[in-house]
């Protein structure tokens, strides 16, 4: 089986070299479907890695970088951007801490964006079955200021799954729910990610949360100058 996400002595910097920071992923792979969670403490570079991973931020040095049959590394020394940009819009979800949602849409319009950006027919199966389990039925007529911070979540969560992505990037998605409702914002995003066969991958400071779920770990340590992408006993 080829690896959704397969990368080799990786390295992003950010900022110069007086005060940047430099994030080193010497090893990391995702299968089609898997479940990761990616932890450390705030200021650790996870957020740095979700931006790599979801093509948005190009590494300055990668001995290897696949994204499925995709050779990402060699696209972005290629300065091939346009085709980064469509596998990004068509193969990746994501996740703010925030939800994202865009505030002059309702929650019908915001879930269905991204299929109508990429020409797919609106509603459908995958709709009907994200509002259902999400339980958004009755509020897709609303705008973003009018959910509570669950309900928000709960739509941003439809929204990246609308178009069927093959990854899921979560940057720290329940940071603020209460308990209960990251709970249970949690449980349903695992459960839909497995239901669709997405990858999904986690980013989170709260590992105490996330332990129970049997994801495979990642986490971000210190080094110097920067920070390394290793993975957890």
């Amino acid at each position: 089986m080829t690896a959704l996400l397969d990368l080799e002595a990786v390295v992003i910097r950010r900022g110069t070299a007086a005060d940047g920071f430099a994030m080193e992923v010497p090893r990391f792979v995702v299968q089609p479907g898997q479940a990761v969670a990616i932890t450390g403490p705030s200021g650790s570079g996870k957020s740095t890695v979700l931006d790599a991973l979801g093509l948005v931020l190009r590494p300055t040095e990668a001995g290897r970088f696949g994204f499925g049959a995709v050779d990402v590394a060699a696209a972005w020394r290629a300065g091939n951007a346009d085709r980064l940009a469509g596998l990004r819009a068509s193969a990746v979800g994501y996740i703010l801490q925030t939800g994202g949602l865009l505030p002059f849409l309702n929650v019908r319009q915001n879930i269905g964006l991204s299929p109508a950006l990429l020409g797919q027919t609106p509603g459908g199966v995958n709709f009907d079955a994200l509002v259902a389990a999400l339980k958004l039925g009755p509020h897709l007529g609303k705008m973003p200021a009018q959910l509570s911070i669950g309900e928000r979540q709960r739509a941003a969560i439809a929204r990246a799954l609308a178009h069927r992505p093959a990854l899921l990037l979560a940057d720290e998605p329940t940071a603020s729910l209460d308990p209960v409702n990251a709970d249970a914002v949690l449980g349903l995003l695992l459960d839909l990610v497995k239901s669709l066969g997405t990858a999904l991958i986690l980013v989170s400071h709260d590992w105490a949360r996330v332990e129970s779920l049997g994801l495979t770990r990642y986490s971000t340590v210190a080094a110097p100058g920067g920070g390394r992408l290793e993975l957890a006993s």
